[in-house]
């Protein structure tokens, strides 16, 4: 059975908003402000270069019924079991 990869929840860490350009979309969070991002997104070289700065932190993994919201929300097709 393959494993599911699932996208996180990031928390903006600092007290002034973050922008995160990333390829697929730009993230804007306010202080404190919790956001889902894609199991894809996870990887994004933008993304890294927030988190080793500590201008964000994740939270945790997000559950199957966000991830689903998200994809929806970004217009994504649901993806299918392997």
């Amino acid at each position: 059975m393959a494993k599911i990869r699932r996208g996180m929840i990031i928390k903006n860490t600092n007290d002034r908003p973050v922008t995160i350009d990333m390829e697929t979309r730009r993230v804007v969070l306010g202080p404190g402000e919790e956001q889902p991002i894609t199991s894809e997104e996870v990887l994004d070289s933008e993304l890294r270069q927030q988190l080793q700065v500590r201008a964000i932190n994740i939270v945790r993994p997000t559950t199957e019924e966000e991830d689903q919201a998200l994809q929806e929300k970004l217009g994504h097709a649901p993806e299918a079991d392997s």
